[in-house]
């Protein structure tokens, strides 16, 4: 996530976040700590895992006060192992506490679903299969979210409605069949973008198939008729698994030879990767200007 991207998109969540957390002062700090006073901090990992957000993390800190310095000795895709150190935080210690709760929860839930990605990729290691996520995300989460994907080694699929055609069953349902939803689609989207239909049976995939669909997404089939399914295709269209997939089942879809596999999972189940804040203590102050007033 480069520093345009931060500014354009993070930072308003980030300072969002914040307000949140503290909402007119942060008191159990100012109640310790009545003035600036210069600190550091380590950020640990607390177990195995794939670390995202390292970026996002410091700049908790920075929007408190810009004068806040992290030092990583990690970075966004590492593997990462218990015990081990990613990075310190030199700042006013006001900062350094305010900020923690936040930064961490930024960076655990990242860290967490690049970690459940990764292990997720690693079953599909040997095949053609791509590993996408969904639009099942966090509200307001949504860049953090999938940026994480792809640190884990996964690929996004469309970022939001703007990005792209996906004709669902409600989509179909509206329209009144898959072949008047796929035509209307393709009346109405600029040319250059691809057309995915969600299809449930084999009638559909017929239908989307005829219709011209460019990919063609099997939703919650069983696997006999999924194989039934690409047959009837047979390469006319991109083929995209999708319907509850979590790690525990990608093998049972390996067999296929689908284009991608889309999984949910990979954003609203992945648990939190274990990362702490310790050790924080006062140093000598290298920078006077601190601004930041808990």
């Amino acid at each position: 996530m480069n520093n345009i991207t931060m500014k354009l998109n993070a930072d308003e969540l980030i300072l969002s976040a914040l307000k949140e957390d503290i909402s007119s002062e942060d008191v159990s700090t100012n109640a310790v700590m009545p003035t600036a006073t210069a600190g550091e901090v380590d950020l640990i990992a607390k177990e195995d895992g794939i670390v995202a957000g390292l970026q996002i993390f410091a700049r908790v800190f920075e929007l408190l006060d810009e004068n806040t310095v992290t030092t990583f000795y990690a970075k966004d895709g590492d593997e990462v192992k218990a015990g081990q150190k990613l990075a310190y935080i030199h700042g006013d210690i006001r900062v350094l506490l305010s900020g923690e709760r936040t930064a961490l929860n930024y960076l655990q839930r990242m860290s967490g679903i690049a970690t459940y990605t990764h292990q997720t990729v690693e079953l599909l290691k040997g095949t053609k299969i791509r590993l996408l996520d969904t639009r099942k995300t966090t509200p307001n989460n949504r860049i953090f979210e999938k940026y994480a994907v792809t640190v884990g080694g996964g690929c996004n699929h469309r970022y939001n409605l703007s990005d792209g055609v996906l004709l669902k069953d409600n989509h179909i349902g509206a329209a009144g069949s898959v072949t008047k939803a796929v035509k209307m689609a393709k009346a109405y989207a600029p040319f250059v973008r691809k057309i995915e239909v969600e299809v449930e049976t084999l009638d559909m995939v017929k239908e989307a198939v005829e219709a011209g669909a460019d990919i063609i997404m099997l939703d919650n089939m069983e696997h006999d008729v999924m194989k039934e399914a690409l047959s009837i295709i047979n390469g006319r269209a991109e083929t995209e698994v999708s319907g509850n997939v979590t790690k525990e089942k990608i093998d049972k879809l390996v067999d296929l030879g689908v284009d991608y596999i889309s999984s949910g999972a990979l954003t609203h189940s992945a648990p939190i990767l274990d990362l702490s804040m310790k050790n924080l203590h006062p140093v000598e102050n290298y920078n006077d200007n601190f601004g930041f007033h808990a």
